[in-house]
């Protein structure tokens, strides 16, 4: 007989560990299946997230960061340091200690909490004779066991995409995992897609010295963001020597011995450019693949995503689905708040996921966030609003760190002056924007935020001068 849980969650990534976790803590035994190997072979618990996604990207961006200020900025504050170097084997050896730091201590949390984590891949079995799931694991040695539950949680997460003309090879051609391990800094750096991955691991690299030539297929650039922002950010990436092409599509690219030599269409016809690393970061995809048995009944969309109700159920009884694999964007904080949601449903508890207030976060210099409808989502819609905007140039503590860059940009409801939406891009608003995601949530107006005492001198004076904007009453600035 099989061992027999309460829940077993297929996945360990930012969504599937914390549905576990969740899960624990209110009292439902709890196994956890996920396949993903560190450096050393042995199981990471936190999957594309801890491993190879956000937290290592980070760990370069803000390394890069410390090289390019003291490369580039610090002569303003009457520091100059002379032939600074970049070791890119401590470089990349930092990331990988924080990695390490971060997978274990998920593994320490599943114990503490007594979670039977199971290192392997993980399918869902088609119905059974006795009540609940059964799932089948697979080891790395091929060896097969199954395991059941009253509940199973699919957290499969999601893979990059792959161009057929352009296919990883994990040395000249990578996706964001070989772009976060090169063992030096390519002189010539080329990207595919100006997303959140493409221009932060361009960042990291430009920072270091390289070439970077991003090739983007879509005419606007970051068109998901807020039209004002995108247009900031794009102007500050220029001048920082990042090259960004628009409407450029990617036809081939041949590795020869020079380098990676690629073709692209864009307005002006064919061209040609060679670099030495290419970086495909065209977007991710959902990964079911081997997950579900045929018989299952789990269903999935045109997209290869799982299809959820509202409350990520399946449609099949007791087979829930969050993160990556469903609807919705795909970010790792979505996912754990699905996680959590979940484990409550489960435990006859009222979950909750609120999709419209769900901050986006580019780790860039200057770093990008928003929340809540762009400006063209609501003129398309036929809402009416009104716009507040305050630049970081007006912000004392902005200029004082030499990091006076973009705008907070707030829109409001015109009747009812509910914030619909906020949009920035400037100095720490990865931080900022939580505090427009509060007021978002409990239905906060901009004159909430305005009558709001911000401590002075903050960052976040942008955001309390924004929301005066809207009524066009900013103190620091002609309205």
């Amino acid at each position: 007989m099989s061992e027999q849980f309460d829940v077993i969650v297929i996945g360990a990534g930012p969504a599937g560990y914390v549905a576990a976790i969740r899960a624990a803590q209110l009292g439902l035994k709890t196994a956890c299946v996920d396949a993903f190997a560190g450096k050393d072979g042995k199981q990471a618990l936190g999957g594309t997230c801890l491993n190879v996604g956000c937290i290592p990207s980070k760990a370069l961006l803000d390394s890069s960061r410390q090289f390019h200020n003291l490369t580039h900025n610090f002569g303003v504050h009457g520091i100059t340091a002379d032939n600074a170097k970049i070791d890119v084997a401590t470089f990349v050896g930092r990331k990988d200690k924080i990695v390490k730091q971060f997978t274990g201590g998920v593994a320490q949390l599943f114990k503490a909490n007594k979670i039977t984590p199971y290192f392997g891949t993980g399918k869902l079995l088609g119905p059974n004779k006795e009540p609940g799931n059964n799932v089948e694991i697979t080891g790395a040695d091929g060896a097969k066991q199954t395991i059941s539950a009253t509940n199973v949680i699919l957290a499969s997460g999601s893979v990059p995409i792959e161009l057929p003309f352009a296919q990883f090879d994990g040395k000249a051609i990578v996706d964001n995992a070989g772009a976060l391990d090169f063992t030096e800094v390519p002189k010539r750096l080329g990207v595919i897609g100006a997303g959140v991955i493409g221009l932060e691991l361009g960042s990291v690299w430009k920072r270091l010295g390289a070439d970077v030539t991003i090739i983007e297929a879509l005419p606007e650039f970051l068109a998901v963001a807020d039209a004002d922002v995108a247009k900031v950010a794009a102007r500050e990436f220029a001048k920082q020597g990042l090259t960004i092409k628009l409407n450029a599509k990617l036809n081939k690219a041949e590795v020869k011995k020079d380098g990676v030599h690629l073709t692209y269409t864009d307005k002006d016809g064919e061209q040609n450019l060679v670099v030495d690393k290419l970086l495909v970061a065209v977007g991710r995809r959902a990964y079911t693949a081997g997950l579900l048995a045929e018989d299952t009944g789990v269903k999935l969309d045109e997209r290869g995503r799982i299809v959820v109700d509202e409350h990520n159920h399946t449609g099949v009884d007791g087979v829930w689905a969050i993160g990556d694999a469903v609807r919705g964007p795909m970010l790792a904080h979505k996912g754990s708040e699905e996680g959590v949601a979940v484990a409550e449903w489960i435990a006859g508890k009222a979950g909750h996921v609120n999709y419209d207030t769900i901050p986006w976060v580019i780790y860039t210099e200057p770093e990008i966030a928003w929340a809540g409808k762009t400006e063209k989502e609501l003129k398309d819609a036929g809402i009416p609003y009104k716009v507040g905007s305050f630049p970081f140039a007006a912000i004392g503590r902005a200029v004082a760190m030499n990091e006076a860059i973009g705008q907070v940009k707030m829109i409001a409801h015109a009747e009812t002056d509910r914030i619909l939406g906020v949009h920035m891009v400037g100095p720490g608003v990865s931080e900022l924007i939580a505090e427009c995601v509060v007021a978002m949530e409990f239905k906060g107006s901009s004159e909430d935020l305005a009558r709001i005492v911000h401590a002075h001198p903050t960052l976040s004076e942008a955001v309390h001068e924004a929301a005066l904007s809207v009524d066009k009453r900013a103190i620091h600035k002609g309205n």
